[in-house]
């Protein structure tokens, strides 16, 4: 994945360019169709998404949660808890999106923990939301 397009996203534009170098060498940009399933709840959590293009839905026990656009994040929980899914997640695009697996996470933790700190902010901020 190209290093300027990692920094192109609002979340990793903090990034050094060290840091983005290794988050583009441990990412991979995808495709997903309209009404592609990304996320479903109670599973367990391989993958931390960024929405690069296009757009999904949140929803959690059948109940709409929330709409996700371009630079929006989601997965960031389970890779960095290791939890399962806590909502389910579907295209209603055609998608972009930076993908982050755990394995990925892993490795970036050893390499360049700050990348790491970034998404743990993340799901700090997420978490103090709820509260």
């Amino acid at each position: 994945m190209d290093e300027k397009r990692v920094r192109s996203v609002p979340l990793f534009a903090s990034l050094s360019k060290k840091g983005s170098r290794a988050l583009a060498q441990q990412a991979d940009e995808i495709d997903m169709p309209e009404g592609k399933e990304l996320a479903r709840a109670g599973e367990f959590a391989y993958e931390f998404f960024v929405i690069t293009d296009g757009t999904a839905d949140v929803t959690h026990d059948g109940e709409h949660v929330a709409s996700l656009g371009p630079g929006d994040f989601f997965g960031e929980i389970g890779i960095v808890a290791a939890e399962r899914r806590m909502a389910d997640v579907v295209a209603t695009s055609q998608m972009s999106l930076i993908v982050l697996t755990s394995q990925a996470f892993r490795a970036l933790k050893r390499e360049n923990p700050g990348v790491c700190d970034l998404i743990r902010a993340a799901v700090d901020e997420r978490f103090a939301a709820e509260l």
